[in-house]
């Protein structure tokens, strides 16, 4: 299932982060800027809890969220970059980190690395994931998560394509995509056009 963000704010953030010459400090920032609005977006169904608390003027009644009941866990490298952004919406959530990379000839994700919080299973878990292209990082990266212990599982990204929605969710249908973008086209070494490159390159500049 998707979700997916139509505010002429992101549009307009999406097309500074789809210029070629949008520099390296600048596009970092973008991706922190669009995460957070993503997990606003990823936050809505979120439970809340009753808290006393005492204004200037008066005792009252707020509602609280339970920061530990969250792990963020990104896809490395790139989704690193949109950790500056989700940590200040929640900076007291825990987070965890997958390591996959594509095999270019065949294009399927490499596992070489996995470590999330413990007691996983308690916890929602939003994978972070700037491009989400073939899927298939996304449901490998989703299977890793529900083998640990995971049963609630979210993915905010930039960019994705109909096509790898339509994988993620015959793969993983209870899992819920948040994206700023859907594109159509995919080059035969899966790369999503127009896209807006190679997104590890871009924030950490090494390209």
């Amino acid at each position: 299932m998707e979700n997916v963000l139509d505010h002429p704010l992101i549009k307009h953030k999406m097309t500074l982060l789809k210029d070629k010459n949008t520099g390296t400090k600048e596009f970092r920032e973008l991706v922190s800027e669009v995460s957070i609005e993503l997990v606003f977006e990823a936050l809505k169904d979120a439970k809340l809890e009753d808290v006393e608390i005492e204004t200037p003027l008066a005792k009252t009644t707020g509602k609280r969220l339970n920061e530990d009941n969250y792990a963020f866990v990104p896809i490395l490298r790139a989704g690193t970059g949109m950790l500056d952004g989700v940590i200040k919406v929640m900076p007291n959530a825990k987070i965890g980190h997958v390591g996959l990379y594509r095999n270019v000839e065949t294009l399927e994700p490499v596992e070489y690395y996995f470590k999330v919080p413990k007691c996983i299973e308690q916890r929602e878990v939003i994978i972070l994931e700037p491009i989400v292209a073939t899927g298939g990082s996304i449901i490998a990266a989703v299977q890793m998560l529900k083998e640990a212990g995971a049963k609630s599982i979210k993915v905010l990204c930039l960019i994705t394509t109909v096509e790898s929605m339509k994988k993620v969710a015959e793969a993983h249908p209870d899992v819920k995509i948040y994206t700023a973008s859907v594109e159509e086209e995919l080059t035969d070494k899966g790369y999503v056009v127009p896209g807006l490159g190679d997104a590890g390159d871009r924030i950490f500049g090494t390209k």
